[in-house]
């Protein structure tokens, strides 16, 4: 028997089935859709993209250099390294499921991933560069010059470039994860304890934000609902202030898009100022700051063993 569930009696009365079944869950959280097909020109070119250092003014930076790929689309650092070898002041997030968001960024300020990438290029802080330098880099090209050609009437041209990159993106779906075989009617891909943790999830109220098919990413929520985060923190940043930055609206201070669950044990460190170090910590400060409660240890150590099974997979391989 689970040392932190019931008996399994009260198991089958939860409405947990433990033998695989032949049809999707009716569940509020939904599995992965397949990626959308896309022209396969784009989405080379845009891989090909992603993985350009030329798209910064010096050369030194990539998509690829902060999103790394096989280690959850995200970066293993608190903040990653700009193009001019400063930190920047905000916490990278994954690129993986990125196109399921409702916007990108932590405060939401760019509705399309296109638009994601045109801020990002320009920033002062990430890639320093500016669309004219990007376009006439890559017009004289000759390999980029064709591959341009071949895939948009028109070549190269800013809207193009930043086309080509989030086509690629939206082909970046982490697949198969167990919570998804789960989803789908392999009901037997979870342990009980998984299972179990994910009933305790959706009792405290984690749903409540961490939802839909990306099991977040379609919302706003305030970081410190129950309690001050910020000042228990301390040395507050401009970055802390969410999506006042977008609106100037008073609301919207300490507001951030809802992050994504997926791939969430394999993209530490965690929440916009990357204080949490492990899954462990951000699941308390959670529970602190957002429901104001303190779970068991027993309820903590079943909810992280259910967020563990929303790893997927990346390039036919485990993340």
């Amino acid at each position: 028997m689970s040392p932190y569930g019931p008996t399994l009696l009260t198991a089958l009365m939860l409405g947990f089935c433990l033998t695989a079944s032949a049809e999707p869950l009716d569940e509020p959280l939904k599995p992965l859709p397949l990626a959308p097909v896309q022209d396969p020109q784009r989405v080379e070119l845009g891989r090909q993209l992603f993985n350009e250092t030329r798209l910064s003014v010096n050369n030194s930076l990539s998509c690829a250099s902060c999103h790394h790929l096989e280690k959850g689309g995200a970066d293993d650092r608190a903040f990653s390294i700009g193009f001019n070898g400063q930190p920047l002041g905000i916490n990278t997030p994954s690129v993986l499921n990125a196109s399921l968001n409702f916007r990108q960024f932590w405060n939401g300020r760019a509705e399309t991933l296109e638009a994601q990438i045109h801020d990002m290029v320009q920033s002062p802080v990430e890639m320093g560069n500016n669309w004219e330098h990007v376009v006439q880099t890559l017009s004289t090209d000759p390999a980029y010059h064709s591959a341009f050609g071949n895939a948009y009437p028109d070549g190269v041209t800013a809207a193009n470039v930043q086309n080509a990159l989030a086509t690629y993106e939206r082909t970046l779906l982490s697949a198969n994860s167990r919570f998804d075989q789960y989803l789908q009617g392999n009901t037997d891909i979870l342990s009980l304890d998984e299972k179990y943790g994910y009933q305790r999830f959706k009792d405290y109220g984690c749903i409540a934000c961490h939802q839909g098919v990306n099991i977040g990413g379609n919302m706003f929520q305030k970081f410190g609902v129950m309690d001050d985060y910020f000042q228990a923190r301390g040395n507050p940043t401009e970055s802390d202030l969410g999506r006042y930055l977008v609106t100037k609206d008073e609301e919207d201070r300490n507001v951030f898009k809802v992050p994504s669950l997926r791939n969430v044990a394999v993209t530490a460190p965690y929440f916009h100022d990357g204080s949490a170090k492990t899954l462990e910590d951000a699941v308390d400060v959670m529970f602190k700051y957002q429901l104001g409660r303190v779970p068991s240890a027993e309820d903590k150590a079943l909810i992280i063993q259910f967020l563990r099974t929303l790893t997927g997979e990346w390039g036919g391989k485990p993340l």
